[in-house]
């Protein structure tokens, strides 16, 4: 949440009174293009009786791609970036990553706030290697050596930073 108005919040669920779950939620302005609706699919709260709101609000996974890729990437990240090289790469891996809408979205996240450039040159720190092996090994990833987590990574921000922009927006464009 370098640089955005964007705050990080626990949640703290109860249900009758005792503590259920602590999540982290993220609260920002986005645009009405940069949403999906989603339909909520969190185990447990239908069958608890908790009344949940359908559908949510959410950003688009290309725009969160986006927002992780420039926080983990900028200059002087925190340690605490670390885990989002993993989400990205997990997102890929779901067959969940629109390339096309991410290149969008990417330029313009690097745009607006202006730190570093798009691609972004990309080495993993030292000190997040430890963090990102164990992260791997514990979400079953197929691979969790940070040399080879690095690699993988750099080959998905290519493929974000040489798709195609979307048909619709090129028309839109010119």
């Amino acid at each position: 949440m370098d640089l955005a108005d964007t705050v990080r919040v626990d949640v703290a669920i109860q249900h009758r009174t005792r503590a259920w779950q602590t999540v982290e939620v993220d609260l920002g302005p986005t645009s009405t293009t940069t949403i999906d609706l989603v339909e909520p699919t969190i185990a447990g709260l239908h069958e608890m009786g908790v009344p949940v709101t359908s559908p949510i609000r959410c950003i688009t996974l290309s725009e969160q791609v986006a927002q992780k890729l420039h926080a983990c990437t900028a200059p002087n990240t925190s340690s605490t970036r670390a885990r989002d090289v993993l989400d990205i790469l997990l997102i890929e891996s779901l067959g969940q990553l629109d390339y096309s809408a991410a290149l969008v979205a990417a330029r313009r996240v690097f745009q607006e706030r202006g730190t570093h450039d798009f691609p972004p040159d990309f080495i993993v720190p030292v000190l997040w290697r430890p963090e990102l092996e164990a992260l791997a090994a514990q979400l079953g990833f197929p691979f969790s050596s940070a040399a080879e987590i690095e690699r993988m990574f750099r080959e998905t921000v290519g493929r974000i930073a040489t798709s195609r922009e979307p048909q619709w927006l090129v028309s839109v464009i010119q």
